[in-house]
């Protein structure tokens, strides 16, 4: 499985912010505007938490495993594969939610005079902020779930002698 790369999240972040800036200037020209709903970063902050949790809870599963604790419950390959997909999924989601949200509200900025323009901007920051959030759980999960072997750079997967 290929590693998630922060190239690729801040391209998708960049690349969706300036074409959701450009339409939502386009969109403000005709007269209305989407509105950003309050819902969005409530959902975001949501499924960071799930990815915490579940990176939090692997991880200590996986300590108590290399420990050899009496009782420890294994973890099972596909969960963690699963759990990493899932991880990358929703930071490649988040990545372009936080870019859309963030262009609007960056257009939203010139024109906070007006209470809702500025509500609407507030609840875009709070979008991005907690899609960044979803971005770092995704990436916290990612080096919880990741093998010993996947460290060596030469890809061999042996260790080298002394």
């Amino acid at each position: 499985m290929r590693e998630l790369r922060i190239r690729t999240l801040a391209a998708v972040f960049v690349v969706a912010g300036v074409l959701s800036w450009a339409g939502a200037r386009l969109w403000s020209s005709l007269g209305t505007l989407p509105s950003v709903p309050l819902a969005a970063p409530v959902v975001l902050a949501l499924i960071a938490v799930v990815l915490l949790a579940t990176a939090l809870s692997l991880r200590a599963r996986l300590r108590a495993q290399r420990e050899r604790r009496p009782g420890a419950q294994g973890v099972d390959p596909m969960l963690a594969a699963r759990a990493v997909v899932f991880g990358q999924a929703s930071a490649l989601v988040a990545a372009l939610a936080a870019g859309v949200y963030g262009g609007v509200g960056a257009f939203l900025l010139e024109s906070l005079e007006v209470p809702a323009r500025r509500d609407q901007a507030v609840y875009a920051g709070f979008s991005v902020l907690a899609g960044l959030a979803v971005i770092a759980s995704a990436l916290f999960l990612e080096r919880v779930c990741k093998l010993p072997e996947d460290d060596d750079s030469d890809g061999e997967g042996t260790v080298r002698a002394a």
